[in-house]
This record gives structure tokens, sequence and C-alpha cells, in this order.
């Protein structure tokens, strides 16, 4: 499609970078980026060729050349910062997880339906193409019915008490910058659980280390998922059927390959995509196309499927006794 949409970058960030790189090599317009001063503002500009370079958020949200900002401050700071750009009447692609809490992302969907504009979380794996291939291979039939997803998003990183993943002041752990994959994989697959298990171990800092879970179905279907941030493991995904399963390789939620198999393990067939970039590009491409239809939700990631997400996440962290600061 054509990209009309005029994007404003809110924060100048890991992710940030990630997502400019991609928009500016798919063809977007980058219109304007906003950063707490006009110096990072000014450098983040200059390196992505962005023709505004505004030295507040407030001054980002109020740029009259600016469609759709792109939020990407850590957690805590989600909230206030898509507030004050749907407020302002911006369309708003907001970094996963979409907000701290589910009261809170509620908000926000609640708030950009008043004021008549798209609101979507930023998971981005949802719109890979081997995602893609995925739902068109569940809806053919190909798996039977599905039964089962067996899937991990396992990193080791950082132990230094200052950085933002074992900080709650800054929402750090690792269920909601690690988990949150997996587990939007298994909302996306099943639906909302009807049953939801949950165990984890804590680092010093009282950041979530490790968080399993087991999700059971109104259907019987389970999914099982670990997230950890002090331990690197496999990070692929399988999902199962009474007559196949799909077999995602590492890094399942990146630009990957996947197999189909039969219930003999014959391979029926293997798919892997050419991807520019990241590949965030796609939910950029979606958020637009919502908006030219007339749409106020994406079918793929709406936001109440993103506040049902958070409803289980809250869910997980009352039962393993995790609160974040202010809550």
């Amino acid at each position: 499609m054509t990209h009309t949409l005029r994007w404003g970058i809110l924060a100048t960030g890991w992710i940030a970078h990630l997502f400019a790189s991609d928009l500016r090599e798919s063809g977007f317009a980058v219109q304007a980026v906003g950063s707490r001063t006009q110096e990072a503002a000014d450098i983040f500009a200059a390196e992505f060729d962005i023709p505004t370079a505004h030295s507040s958020y407030d001054a980002l949200v109020a740029d009259p050349e600016v469609d759709i900002i792109y939020v990407s401050t850590p957690h805590p700071f989600h909230l206030a910062n898509a507030r004050l750009a749907l407020n302002a009447g911006k369309h708003v692609l907001i970094e996963k997880p979409i907000t701290l809490n589910a009261a809170e992302a509620r908000e926000l969907v609640d708030l950009a339906a008043a004021n008549g504009v798209v609101i979507m979380e930023a998971m981005w794996t949802r719109f890979l193409p081997h995602m893609v291939r995925i739902r068109e291979i569940i809806a053919a039939g190909t798996l039977g019915d599905v039964h089962s997803l067996i899937v991990d998003h396992t990193q080791n990183l950082s132990d230094d008490p200052e950085h933002r993943i074992n900080s709650l002041e800054l929402g750090g752990g690792a269920l909601l910058d690690l988990g949150i994959y997996p587990i939007s994989f298994a909302h996306e697959l099943f639906g909302r659980p009807e049953t939801i298990l949950a165990s984890a171990s804590f680092k010093q800092t009282g950041a979530d280390a490790q968080v399993a879970t087991i999700f059971r179905y109104p259907d019987g279907q389970i999914a099982s998922t670990l997230s950890a941030s002090d331990t690197a493991g496999p990070n692929t995904a399988m999902i199962l059927g009474t007559d196949g399963r799909i077999e995602i390789d590492t890094v399942w939620y990146s630009p990957t390959t996947m197999r189909v198999l039969d219930s003999d393990g014959t391979v029926l067939e293997t798919f892997s995509a050419d991807v520019n970039g990241r590949g965030m590009q796609f939910q950029a491409d979606e958020i637009e196309q919502v908006i030219a239809r007339g749409d106020l939700a994406s079918t793929i990631m709406s936001p109440e499927e993103s506040v049902s997400i958070m409803e289980t996440l809250d869910t997980i962290r009352e039962q393993i006794g995790l609160r974040y600061p202010g809550e």
C-alpha cells in the first residue's frame, strides 16, 4: 500500500531506533520525533533523516504535521504518554505490553474510542510473514483440532540492579518484557484462558527472573509458557494438533523458519520469508490499513484483546505476588 500517514516517534531509546530504521527502509513517512531534550531529538532526527525534532512529548503530539504517534517509552509511562497523544487526536501504536495493568489498558482503549482514533498494541510478531502463514494453515484445518502450545522466551540478560530489566520502578522483569510474547501468542491461538497456573522466581531487586505458566481453555486446550531473563533457552514454539504440528525455529517471535508436519512426522511444508530489517514495518502497515479503511480496530491485534491479555498478566502477577510501585 501507499504510506500516506505521517509518523511521530515518541522517545528515542533502543526500540525506537529499531522501529524508525524499519519504517525508513520500507518507505513510511517519518515526520517528527520527540524526546525529553532537544539534543536527543536532534541526534535521532539526524540519524534517520527526520524533518522535525521536538524537545518535548507535548510538542510532538501537538505537531499538525503528525498523524500517528509511536509510543516507545518504558512500560510505566505508556499510560501518560499514550493519553497525551490520544487527547491530541492522534492515532497511537503503543509498545507492548500496552500498559502496566488491565485498568490502565481499559482507560486508553476507552479514550481512543471516545476520541474516534485508533490505538493498537505493537505486538509486531503477529504481523510477520510466518505468523500470517500459521494462521492460514490452522484455518485450513491442516493440523486438525489444535490442542496445545509449548513456547518459551528466555534470555540471559544483565544482572546489574540498575538495568531496566531488573527495576520494578521501570516495570522490569521477565513477565512484561519477555513473557508478553508467548502469552500473547497463546491468546491469539486459544483466546482467554479459563484457568491460569503460574510460578516464578525473583531477583534481589524484586523483579521476576523466571515465570512459568499453564493455561487451560474452555474446550480443553492447554498452553505452556516460560519466560526468563536470567537463562537463555531455545526460544522456539510448537503448536500441536490432532492431525499434525507446527514447529517454529529460534527465534520464533522474529522472522524465522517454521515447518508443518503431519501426525506421522512427515514434513508437509517448510516456510521462510526474506524480511528486510527486524520486521517491525508490518505492524505499521497494519495500523495504516485499519485507518485507511475507516475502522477503529485491527482484527489481528484488537484493543479489546490487549485488555484481555493484560487481565491475564494481572492474574499471573497476583499468583506470583508481583506488584509495581504505585499500584
